[in-house]
């Protein structure tokens, strides 16, 4: 079933989630973007949320938050995470800032904590780097999924299908290689991107078992004439054993997405 949504208002329903979800973003194509405009969502509808990392994400975005919290070991600051997150709705935490600009991430053992805490509500980390590029593929140390996580969610840029492979278009382009049999100079196919996300090496490595899985293809604003990415959608969400709940189509800019879920995944959406 297909269903046409505004994104802003509606994330719950857009991405199925419960009262209270540990969510774990990986890929490329946008997931800082992904992250917070989620996390406002969320705080924005009365939601008490924690937005992390652990990897690096800049500064500067993560100021985009209303409360920039660096995690001391003190219990004053844990009193003053829950006064900013009872004020504010929204708190970024990070373990320290780094000269580069960026900030350096908590530990996989301290988001699941905070889940842990039934004075939070939503626990969003962005658990994987893809230097920008639309498309990457996990090192053997990646992504940094909480144990806790009880939604993955893999995001892939659709301005990538129809790009040459080149370090330019692909973020660890060896694993690349290695994972879909594809080489540098090919063409990055409907069917080499839908290896990413199937393959248990893939986008969703590490996965807790319990977790389910969401494919988010962003940037339709980015696709060129003719191209569409329903083929690429569908043979994500047909795929065996994948274990796929639902595949969203859409773009973050715009605010727009089509959400296809699977017959098999209860009666599908309403708009």
């Amino acid at each position: 079933m297909i269903s046409e949504w505004t994104i802003t208002d509606r994330w719950m329903e857009v991405l199925g989630l419960g009262p209270r979800e540990h969510v774990a973003v990986v890929g490329g194509g946008g997931k800082t973007t992904f992250c917070l405009k989620l996390a406002k969502g969320l705080s924005g509808a009365g939601k008490r949320v924690i937005m992390t990392t652990t990897t690096h994400v800049w500064l500067k975005e993560a100021e985009i938050a209303p409360c920039v919290i660096f995690w001391p070991h003190d219990v004053l600051m844990v009193n003053g995470l829950k006064t900013c997150l009872k004020e504010k709705g929204l708190v970024f935490v990070a373990e320290q800032p780094l000269t580069s600009g960026k900030v350096k991430g908590i530990t996989p053992e301290r988001a699941d904590g905070f889940f842990q805490d039934p004075d939070i509500d939503y626990v969003i980390v962005e658990a994987d780097g893809a230097a920008g590029r639309p498309v990457k593929a996990p090192a053997a140390h990646e992504p940094v999924i909480p144990t806790s996580a009880t939604l993955v969610v893999a995001l892939m840029g659709l301005e990538a299908m129809g790009m040459p492979i080149s370090p330019e278009s692909v973020f660890r382009l060896d694993r690349f290689r290695g994972l879909t049999g594809l080489d540098v100079g090919g063409i990055l196919t409907p069917a080499g991107l839908a290896t990413l996300f199937r393959s248990p090496e893939g986008l969703f490595r590490g996965t807790p078992e319990r977790a389910r899985k969401i494919v988010w293809l962003n940037k339709t604003d980015r696709l060129r004439p003719g191209q569409s990415p329903d083929g690429l959608a569908s043979r994500l969400l047909q795929s065996p054993g994948a274990g796929i709940e639902r595949v969203i189509v859409g773009s973050l800019w715009q605010g727009t997405c089509r959400v296809w879920v699977g017959d098999d995944k209860g009666p599908g959406l309403n708009s």
